[in-house]
């Protein structure tokens, strides 16, 4: 996350599971904002990977793709929606995302869903990016 972006985790309220995220990402006036529509687990080949695993990591590199292509990176990312099947999903694709978030995680909502566009879809990620230039 940009430097220039404030967390908020007020004291008078329960820590971010794990820190695993932020509760509130403040933005200043100025800044760049970039939203990116939900990401799946389709690959540059349109095959799609059969586990969640493989899809997760595919989703992160599409969105990577996408900050890149807007002179930007995870870095200036300040919310995550992610859109699971099942609950129990909610932890494989957070430890995954964790990997590519280092330092001051960006707010984060994960909820389970009963069906994506596509049957072989397990998740679905979108994201808004902020950069102060």
């Amino acid at each position: 996350m940009s430097s220039a972006n404030l967390r908020h985790n007020p004291a008078t309220m329960a820590a971010p599971t794990n820190n695993l995220y932020s509760h509130g990402v403040e933005v200043p006036a100025g800044s760049r904002r970039l939203y990116v529509a939900g990401q799946v687990g389709t690959r540059p080949d349109g095959t799609i990977a059969g586990d969640l695993d493989g899809q997760v990591e595919q989703i992160m590199t599409n969105i990577e793709a996408i900050l890149a292509d807007a002179g930007m990176d995870l870095g200036d990312v300040v919310k995550l929606n992610a859109y699971c099947l099942k609950s129990e999903d909610i932890m494989t694709y957070a430890a995954l995302r964790n990997r590519y978030f280092k330092g001051a995680p960006p707010a984060t909502t994960a909820v389970v869903v009963a069906g994506l566009a596509l049957p072989e879809w397990l998740i679905e990620v979108d994201a808004v990016a902020e950069k102060t230039d």
